[in-house]
């Protein structure tokens, strides 16, 4: 059964970092086109954050830009969110996503458990 796991997040100030993890089983990495992370909040539709690409260079959103950072380790099977100089803005639920890729959420069909990030003095 395919499954993502998700680690990390938490309370932190403004500026300061968090590092989440999504731990993928019954799949490799490289078996989908996308592993992506998304953010929701109480008040929006869940809304892409950043995407590792298997076939091409990772994808952005513009708010998150030079800010956060997608990575892969294939050994472990993994996939980090590095984010950086945190904002409150940033406060949410961040959920891993394997898929076809892109920003629509209905394209991936594996997801994890979400972790609730939240970005306050």
């Amino acid at each position: 059964q395919e499954h993502l796991e998700q680690s990390g997040g938490g309370l932190v100030q403004p500026g300061e970092s968090l590092r989440l993890s999504c731990a993928a089983s019954g799949f490799t990495l490289a078996n989908k086109n996308a592993i992506s992370w998304f953010r929701q909040t109480p008040d929006q539709e869940r809304e892409g954050v950043a995407i590792s690409n298997t076939y091409e260079d990772p994808f952005y959103a513009e708010r998150v830009k030079g800010r956060f950072t997608v990575s892969r380790d294939n050994a472990q099977n993994t996939v980090y969110l590095q984010m950086n100089s945190l904002k409150p803005e940033d406060t949410g639920v961040y959920y891993c996503a394997a898929g076809i890729g892109g920003w629509v959420p209905g394209w991936y069909d594996v997801w994890g458990q979400g972790t609730q990030v939240t970005v306050s003095s």
